[in-house]
């Protein structure tokens, strides 16, 4: 009982030498963590203090000291402002720096002293959003290409990354991975995907993406993604033009058969008429081509006219240059 009494007055004593504001000091991974102790300036005004690691007082290692820089002066930093107090920091933390640490007053016979519970998590994970790395505006989907959206968090240290597929009763585990890759294989029905981020304190979901087949692999390929924050769109215009084709290809019964053969003889028709007005229709390098006709026929007929008139002056030339031979002739019988 009497030696119960002693330790109860000795720790009283010891606090009335020595306080800090916390004894305990939960800090995350990267972080850093400040402490603030008043003591007896009265009797340690000038004395050493000190921070050390150890799980007892009397083996503890110190790591810095008021007086001078030890090897772990740039993690730890302690600053003996006299009669304002004292005051440690600790920066750049690591898991590996969670345990029992003391600050401590050199003394005669037996350090005032008194201990700090530091703990250290990994940063907290925040919720992840999901980014298509090629841009939904050109609706890549809608053309069969493949897209493949990535899950991140702005926040967390440590993350791991999944990809969960919405399903009853359970959800499927599909990738522990940040990319989520969707081409046609794995487009054959309408699926809602969301994914996980995680780490060793909490783990956040994302929203959900929804994809929605409009025509399966088979076919064209054709799907739309749904993602939350991003553009919305829809395949209505290539989704028309391929069902369309695929109706015509893969009829199997009877009626089917009649309306892609009424439909042929629709076609026929449409491209005998088209046939039929080619001279007025058609057009080439942007005009009708009756008009290209008409401007390369005034062509010809212009050039036609030239080769005539050069004809023409090349024949009068040859009479002129006839008759001044024949003037020359007679001028020189004459003499």
């Amino acid at each position: 009982m009497k030696m119960k009494t002693l330790c109860l007055i000795l720790l009283i004593h010891a606090s009335l030498q020595l306080k800090c504001d916390k004894t305990k000091i939960t800090a995350y991974v990267g972080g850093e963590f400040s402490l603030i102790c008043t003591f007896d300036t009265n009797r340690f005004l000038f004395s050493r203090k000190y921070w050390c690691r150890g799980d007892a007082r009397n083996t503890c290692e110190i790591l810095v000291h008021s007086e001078s820089a030890t090897k772990n002066a740039q993690k730890y930093y302690i600053l003996d402002a006299g009669r304002r107090g004292l005051f440690v920091k600790g920066t750049g933390l690591q898991l590996k720096d969670g345990g029992t640490y003391w600050v401590g007053i050199d003394k005669i016979y037996a350090d005032v002293m008194t201990s700090v519970k530091v703990v250290v998590t990994e940063v907290p994970v925040s919720k992840p959003r999901l980014q298509p790395l090629t841009s939904l505006g050109g609706r890549p989907t809608c053309w069969g290409q493949p897209l493949t959206v990535r899950c991140g968090s702005a926040k967390g240290t440590n993350i791991r990354y999944a990809w969960y597929q919405q399903s009853h009763p359970k959800n499927n585990l599909l990738y522990q991975s940040s990319d989520l890759r969707l081409h046609c294989g794995t487009t054959e029905k309408d699926r809602s995907y969301y994914c996980v981020a995680s780490n060793d304190v909490n783990h956040q979901e994302s929203d959900i993406l929804f994809v929605q087949v409009l025509l399966p692999a088979q076919s064209s390929c054709i799907y739309s993604v749904n993602i939350p924050d991003q553009p919305v769109y829809d395949c209505a215009d290539r989704f028309t033009t391929s069902t369309d084709r695929w109706t015509t290809t893969t009829a199997t019964t009877p009626e089917l058969t009649t309306d892609s053969h009424n439909a042929t003889e629709n076609q026929c028709l449409h491209t005998n008429q088209t046939n039929v007005d080619w001279l007025y229709s058609r057009k080439w390098t942007g005009l009708p081509l009756w008009y290209s006709f008409l401007r390369w026929g005034c062509f010809l007929f212009l050039l036609v006219i030239l080769c005539s008139l050069l004809k023409y002056a090349k024949a009068k030339h040859k009479v002129k240059h006839a008759k001044r031979q024949r003037k020359v002739r007679f001028r020189h019988l004459a003499q």
